[in-house]
């Protein structure tokens, strides 16, 4: 398999300012693009639609593309756009699916920073629960507490005896162990 051309070629030495300001329209499909980064490189097989011998690369940035939402582009999606030639090679100025309609793009999307997905402790009521109302207007009598880590009501989070177990991989007391140890592997 040979490697795409480059961006460059003989014709395109010394820009001059009329190839500065001059699009081309070309076709061809989305070679790679980095969701987190927001750009990447199509990879055109036809300009001005005449069929290319080899495919050449041209950049792509999101701000370049033709869609609602979250801009992106999938590997191997069908793109129609035009671009223009700069020092850095070939830019993409405008990325449309085939026939003008909007890029599908990619189902990736960055990862962003670790952010836990919690619902903020305003939005549930503190007596039973519930996702409706807070405990002002709760209709239950008051609840007896629990443990924030297993619902329990035997004890408070302090002492639960299933996060220690998870956290530290086993109880971190003997009461602990005989709390979760089964009935007949308990030793007098």
């Amino acid at each position: 398999k040979r490697p795409a051309r480059v961006c460059k070629t003989e014709e395109d030495e010394g820009p001059s300012a009329e190839e500065d300001s001059q699009s081309f329209h070309g076709v061809g499909v989305c070679k790679w693009f980095n969701v987190r980064m927001g750009f990447g490189f199509l990879s055109m097989t036809s300009r001005e639609g005449v069929p290319l011998d080899e495919p050449v690369d041209v950049f792509v940035h999101q701000s370049k593309l033709h869609m609602d939402g979250f801009r992106s582009l999938k590997e191997g999606e069908d793109v129609e756009f035009t671009f223009k030639k700069s020092s850095k090679g070939l830019e993409s100025q405008r990325v449309t699916g085939p026939g003008g309609i909007h890029c599908v793009g990619s189902e990736r999307r960055p990862k962003g920073k670790k952010v836990q997905k919690r619902r903020s402790k305003g939005d549930r009521c503190y007596n039973c629960g519930g996702l409706d109302h807070h405990a002002k207007e709760c209709k239950l009598p008051p609840q007896p507490k629990k443990c924030h880590f297993c619902q329990s009501i035997d004890h408070m989070v302090a002492q639960c005896p299933i996060k220690a177990q998870s956290s530290q991989g086993k109880p971190s007391s003997e009461e602990e162990q005989s709390q979760l140890a089964p009935p007949s592997e308990m030793t007098d």
